[in-house]
């Protein structure tokens, strides 16, 4: 009996030591494919920051990984010498803000009157939005449109067409028919109506949803350049940040290919910058200033993203 139990502790205890080495195998292997995909993940904006902060001529012979090899801020001092950027830069600012205010509001306004079941038509007006996503009228049709509303050369074409999104009509509808159904039922019978179960009830337990719209647009709307470069052609006071920058990189590239030398020199002259600096580190300094909000406002909406994006996740 001694010896059987002493052989099934020896048995317990060398199970117990290969399981803790299965454990630390499998973790030191997990750890290493999640490291290295950090690093592919990483290294295409490390790059680029390095080589925003890189002599332009330097750059211009390769070899440039994650650290500048010449530092320098020529790169940032030839863009912000632009006079049109920090303008254009708050027009962008003005055109996200009201874009991501306007189509919450309006979108989640639309999305509860059609997640209603005791509304009829929510289902045929839901299928004649998602027909919207497959079938586009194309720029022309969209340019008489604008015109014919008076939108043309205004700062409201930039976010009035963009109130309503059907893509997250979708999201935000199927996130509320997710919730609770007792919580609305418990509110009319507490005498609220339709509009006060939305603004108490359903616009607090829809943020993570929002949150995660929220960015979605505000990404959108911060690199949309087209809109304003096609409907406001006649006010250069209303370009936005990413058409100024796109003009300003293709005078440099332009003047590179025209024989150049590599600079940006009639790019800079031309902006009264006294710097000189080359396409390459030019469009890594563009990539990194634009990218810099939304890289400041995405720790603050990421805790919410991930219950966002598990919609249908609570059940009554």
């Amino acid at each position: 009996m001694e010896s059987n139990a002493v052989n099934k502790k020896r048995k317990n205890h060398f199970n117990l030591k290969r399981l803790q080495a299965e454990s630390v195998i499998f973790h030191t292997i997990n750890y290493l494919l999640l490291i290295g995909l950090c690093v592919i993940m990483l290294y295409p904006m490390l790059n680029t920051l390095a080589l925003s902060f890189n002599d332009g001529l330097d750059a211009v012979r390769g070899g440039i990984r994650l650290w500048p090899r010449r530092f320098t801020l020529n790169n940032y001092e030839t863009l912000f010498s632009v006079p049109t950027v920090f303008p254009a830069f708050r027009i962008s600012i003005y055109r996200t803000i009201v874009t991501v205010i306007t189509n919450l509001v309006f979108t989640s306004m639309l999305a509860y009157a059609i997640s209603r079941p005791e509304y009829k038509l929510g289902k045929p007006i839901a299928l004649i939005v998602v027909i919207t996503m497959y079938f586009n009228a194309g720029l022309i049709p969209h340019f008489i449109l604008r015109q014919s509303l008076g939108l043309l050369n205004t700062f409201a074409v930039l976010w009035f067409p963009s109130m309503i999104s059907a893509f997250n009509l979708i999201i935000i509808r199927t996130y509320m028919k997710s919730l609770p159904e007792s919580l609305v039922e418990s509110a009319k019978l507490d005498g609220s109506g339709d509009f006060g179960i939305y603004v108490r009830i359903i616009m607090p337990l829809c943020k993570p949803v929002l949150a995660t719209i929220a960015l979605f647009v505000a990404v959108g709307a911060w690199n949309e350049w087209f809109d304003a470069f096609i409907y406001n052609s006649a006010r250069p006071d209303l370009e936005v940040l990413q058409g100024v920058l796109r003009q300003f990189l293709a005078a440099a590239m332009a003047h590179a290919a025209g024989g150049g030398g590599g600079h940006a020199a009639a790019a800079a002259a031309a902006a009264g910058a006294p710097v000189l600096a080359t396409p390459l580190t030019l469009r890594a300094a563009i990539t990194i200033f634009t990218a810099l909000p939304i890289l400041l406002v995405f720790p603050f909406l990421q805790r919410y993203i991930v219950h966002g994006m598990t919609l249908g996740g609570v059940k009554e």
